[in-house]
């Protein structure tokens, strides 16, 4: 079993980077092949919508755009699963992410009903890492992030999400102009919640790429 793990935040060594990497040794746990990417590493866009995937002469469910993605949308589409992790950005995935989801998901999707071009069947599961608590995520921002999953779908396996919430944004809020942030309250979740999330990574990370 092959697992792709993608980091899609900018910073490389904070809450998002830790999920990540808990759901990587998850995998690891179970034997699969891992690969890990920080998309922040890479140069790439989104979708040029240059319609090439679209064209009746070209083999469909290839994206045809070449930069630094293009290796790892070819990587995905090769694996068993894929393991994903974002922060929220105003109630969205980064820019990155949503870069990568056009240029994977673009190309698989027939223009002519709607269906997947992709034969192959990819596991995935989507990581949120969000400064607002649970009970917000729940009530506002949950239902606009499953058009996020219904996306995946078009891989054809199956899709799940985990929420991360309330997480610590800076060691020392003190330093910054974040006053509408209990540091004390952002700890307390750090000891008695962010543990457990990361022991759920590393959960999901291990179940959904045994395969099946």
């Amino acid at each position: 079993m092959k697992t792709i793990v993608i980091n899609a935040s900018p910073r490389k060594k904070w809450n998002t980077a830790e999920v990540m990497e808990a759901a990587l040794k998850g995998a690891e746990s179970v034997g699969a092949e891992t690969e890990y990417f920080n998309l922040s590493d890479l140069v790439f866009k989104g979708c040029r919508s240059c319609l090439v995937c679209k064209q009746k002469d070209k083999t469909k469910g290839k994206c045809y755009w070449n930069d630094d993605l293009s290796e790892v949308i070819e990587k995905i589409f090769e694996a068993d699963t894929l393991l994903i992790g974002s922060p929220i950005y105003f109630g969205e995935p980064t820019s990155e992410f949503r870069a990568l989801i056009e240029r994977l998901i673009f190309c698989v999707m027939s223009y002519d009903d709607g269906s997947s071009y992709y034969r192959g069947k990819v596991n995935v599961a989507i990581f949120y890492t969000m400064n607002a608590p649970r009970e917000f995520y729940e009530k506002s921002m949950k239902d606009s992030l499953s058009s996020v999953e219904f996306l995946f779908s078009y891989l054809n396996g199956n899709v799940i999400s985990y929420p991360v919430c309330d997480t610590l944004q800076v060691h020392d809020y003190s330093k910054y102009n974040m006053a509408g942030f209990s540091q004390e309250a952002k700890e307390k979740q750090l000891v008695l919640q962010y543990p457990k999330d990361i022991e759920k990574a590393f959960e999901i990370g291990a179940n959904l790429s045994k395969g099946g």
